[in-house]
């Protein structure tokens, strides 16, 4: 009887220590507070000492209601340690220098300064008045003044959008990037609002003048994303000597949503495309602003990477954008395609998905809709991921506009990664009839074709992940899906522009590494000079790779050209077809899915 009192005792203090171990876990992941923490502890510490001195003294009844309140009081204390709301602030360094006083349109802003004081960071301006009330769905209107001196020195709320909990955006960093790191300066959730038409400029510190601007346009499925997100910070890239601007927009339903009533009270008569006349309005405070930054408004280029190079796209064939930039940079996505696979659909469809989103609230009218609160419309299921034609920031087919010779780039930089489609397919199973399957619904009768070229076992699966649903065919599957919704997309995009005999410099990024690999964005860090953020997660060859591609996308931004000093040679995409790859020794070569663009090209037609 005793030994197994004693095996009951042993295995309680084990259950006990895990159940720790995994609630603290949750807190850090969590991102709870430090009361969090501290009432934890105290909770534990004191639940020991009357389980030694008292508690095991006790009748099994006693015990059990002890151990009950013991986990109700857990429970409280993880509820009232929720992380708070609050801005990202604009710099890591703590108590940053305050930048002089900048005077722009609207009033006078400073900033701050970076740690080492090298670069000057001026976050949360707004560019228009808050699209709130009855400025939901309308075109941006110009800011407000302000009396005083605005501190810019965080970054405002990201736009509306659903969120996951911390804990599993901290799985997803843990499992995706592998680039989660334990720390006690985090302990909030970054805030959300409708309320979020604000941009951010990183520059060389100091007097400077006539610098080129880069204005970067973040991704995110037109429904996510924020301008604060550590990857492509603008901090690098200013050292180097340019001035980096990025800003939030309009997503999901609050950006993309069209309606025939919206559109009827519009003077211009759109509807549809909230978020892109956001991007439009951003350039042109970027025009009127910039030379008080020390900026060139004449040198300004756009870049964006997943569907902020679609938005990239779209800016160059918008007449609304014409003369608000001069060069392009397109990662990861376009909407050059006759029918472009994502982030576009007809206004027929756009149309249809805003009836869905009215049933589902039981509106009767936009007026409905528009008393409805943000954080309950930010619900809807139906679809709002895309841009429509419009008749007024897109007034036709994009492709369209590129064979007229009507689109607004002078020169572009472009490209995609060699495995863009893995971590959009991690859930799904494929085997040889599913491929099949598949291909038929994206090629046609032309799906035959692509087997020929590309049966189901002709790839392996390069990228494992825990959560990786496998099968026979999926490597194959990924390498076609890739090529299909990305390489397709710049290929077309780059033919254009260089049928027009203007500069076009097509990338290939093929560098493997501890966090994104080749994956979807993960050419990011690189070219934006973030590696040092994750360090541990990166090597030599990373960082030489990274002041390869920054030199590459600073020279594009100044001259049209990213070629200079001692930088490998890339060839413009003019000349030969050929597309530079991004790897430990950047070169030349043939895109690898000229086979594969042969006959989507068919299959486009043929639709």
């Amino acid at each position: 009887m005793k030994r197994k009192k004693d095996r009951v005792r042993i295995g309680f203090w084990i259950v006990l220590a895990l159940f720790g171990v995994i609630f603290f876990a949750v807190l850090e992941l969590s991102k709870n507070t430090l009361l969090g923490w501290a009432l934890a502890l105290t909770l534990f510490v004191s639940y020991i000492l009357l389980e030694i001195k008292v508690i095991k003294r006790k009748k099994l009844g006693i015990r059990l209601l002890a151990w009950c309140g013991f986990f109700v009081c857990i429970a409280v204390s993880f509820l009232i340690s929720q992380p708070p709301y609050q801005r990202v602030p604009a710099v890591d360094n703590k108590n940053p220098a305050v930048t002089d006083v900048v005077s722009v349109t609207e009033g006078d802003l400073t900033g701050v300064y970076n740690e080492d004081k090298s670069v000057e960071v001026y976050a949360g301006i707004p560019y228009a008045k808050p699209p709130v009330g009855e400025l939901r769905w309308k075109e941006p209107q110009e800011p407000e003044k302000w009396d005083g001196v605005l501190a810019c020195d965080a970054f405002a709320p990201m736009s509306m959008q659903s969120r996951n909990s911390e804990l599993m955006n901290s799985l997803t960093a843990i499992v995706g990037y592998n680039n989660y790191k334990i720390s006690l300066t985090d302990n909030y959730r970054e805030a959300v609002s409708e309320d979020s038409l604000y941009l951010n400029i990183w520059k060389p510190a100091g007097d400077i003048k006539d610098a080129p601007v880069l204005v970067f346009i973040h991704g995110g499925y037109l429904t996510s994303g924020q301008p604060s997100f550590s990857e492509y910070r603008g901090e690098s890239l200013a050292k180097k000597g340019i001035i980096v601007v990025n800003f939030a927009y309009r997503l999901g339903v609050f950006g993309y949503m069209a309606d025939e009533e919206l559109a009827a009270e519009s003077e211009s008569g759109t509807t549809g495309n909230y978020g892109l006349l956001d991007q439009i309005q951003a350039l042109k405070w970027v025009q009127k602003n910039i030379g008080y930054f020390g900026g060139d408004a004449g040198k300004v280029t756009i870049a964006g990477e997943s569907a902020g190079s679609s938005s990239v796209n779209a800016l160059c064939v918008s007449p609304l954008a014409k003369g608000l930039f001069r060069y392009a940079i397109g990662e990861s996505s376009g909407i050059t395609p006759k029918n472009p696979y994502h982030t576009f659909r007809t206004l027929e469809e756009a149309l249809e998905s805003c009836k869905q989103t009215k049933q589902e609230f039981g509106a009767e009218n936009i007026t409905d809709l528009r008393s409805i609160p943000a954080e309950k419309l930010v619900q809807t299921k139906a679809g709002n991921s895309a841009m429509t034609v419009d008749g007024y920031a897109i007034t036709e087919q994009p492709y369209l506009t590129y064979e007229k010779g009507n689109n607004n780039e002078q020169a572009l930089l472009n490209g995609y990664n060699s495995h863009e489609a893995n971590v959009f397919s991690l859930f799904q199973k494929v085997d040889r009839d599913t491929y099949h399957e598949t291909l038929m619904r994206m090629f046609g009768l032309y799906a035959y074709e692509v087997e020929e070229i590309l049966p189901f076992y002709a790839r392996d699966l390069d990228y494992s992940y825990i959560v990786e649903m496998g099968g026979e065919a999926k490597g194959t599957y990924d390498y076609v899906l890739g090529g299909t919704w990305f390489g397709y997309s710049h290929k077309k995009w780059s033919d254009y522009v260089a049928a027009q005999g203007k500069p076009v410099f097509f990338y290939y990024f093929n560098k493997d590494n501890r966090s994104l690999r080749a994956n979807h964005g993960g050419e990011m860090p690189y070219a934006y000079g973030n590696l040092d953020r994750h360090a541990w997660l990166y090597d030599k060859s990373d960082y030489a790779l990274s002041e390869t591609m920054m030199d590459y996308w600073v020279n594009f931004v100044t001259t049209g050209d990213p070629n200079g000093g001692n930088l490998p040679y890339w060839e413009r995409y003019n000349e030969n077809n050929q597309i530079l790859e991004l790897n430990d020794s950047p070169r030349m070569m043939d895109d690898p899915y000229n086979p594969l663009y042969y006959i989507i090209d068919k299959a486009q037609n043929a639709q």
